[in-house]
C-alpha cells in the first residue's frame, strides 16, 4: 500500500471552499483529523469537478447498493463550512481522484501534488470521508464556485466588476 504524506483516514471535518473577491478568490480543500489540519491550494474548476464527481459517485452508490441509500444519506450535516485557522497551505494539488470503499462505505479523495524540487517525490493526501460528509462538501463546493463572476454570454468569459473586453463585440 502506498504512503501518502497525509493520510486523514477518516476525517473528522472535510470542506472546499475559497476566500477573497470574485476573479481573486483562492481555492482550498481542508481536513482535519484529530488535531491534525490540512489544507491544499486548488484551482476553481477542480472544485468544480470535485463537486460533480461526487455527487455523481454517491448517484451511483445508491444504485448500486439500494439498501445503503437511506435518508441519511441525502442528510447534509449542518455544519459549518469555512476554513479553519492557521491557513496555510501544504501544497497545491495537481491531481485529484476519488473513490468508494464499499468495506467501510466511505468516500477517498486522492490528491497529488508537485514535486518543488526534481528528484523529490510529490507530496500526496488521501482523505477518507462518510457519504454525509462528502454530500455536505459537494453541496458546499457548488455553492462556492457559482458565487464567482458572471459568465458573458457572447464569448464565455467572466465579467470582471470593472468591465469586461468581450472578443465577439469587436
Amino acid at each position: 500500500m502506498p504512503e501518502y504524506t497525509y493520510d486523514l483516514d477518516p476525517v473528522t471535518r472535510i470542506t472546499a471552499t475559497a476566500i477573497g473577491a470574485p476573479g481573486k478568490r483562492v481555492f482550498y480543500i481542508q481536513a482535519r483529523r484529530d488535531r491534525v489540519l490540512v489544507s491544499l491550494l486548488c484551482e476553481k474548476e477542480q472544485v468544480r469537478a470535485l463537486a460533480q464527481h461526487v455527487n455523481q459517485l454517491l448517484e451511483d452508490i445508491a444504485d448500486k447498493n439500494p439498501l445503503l441509500s437511506s435518508s441519511d444519506d441525502m442528510l447534509v450535516l449542518a455544519s459549518d463550512m469555512s476554513l479553519e485557522e492557521p491557513l496555510e497551505s501544504n501544497f497545491r494539488i495537481a491531481q485529484m481522484g476519488i473513490g468508494y470503499d464499499a468495506e467501510r462505505d466511505l468516500i477517498i479523495l486522492l490528491m497529488q501534488g508537485t514535486a518543488e524540487e526534481e528528484g523529490e517525490e510529490a507530496p500526496t493526501a488521501r482523505f477518507a470521508a462518510t457519504r454525509q460528509q462528502m454530500r455536505a462538501l459537494s453541496d458546499h463546493a457548488a455553492q462556492v464556485v457559482s458565487r464567482g463572476r458572471r459568465i458573458c454570454g457572447n464569448c464565455g468569459r467572466p465579467i470582471d466588476a470593472s468591465g469586461h473586453f468581450c472578443p465577439q463585440m469587436n
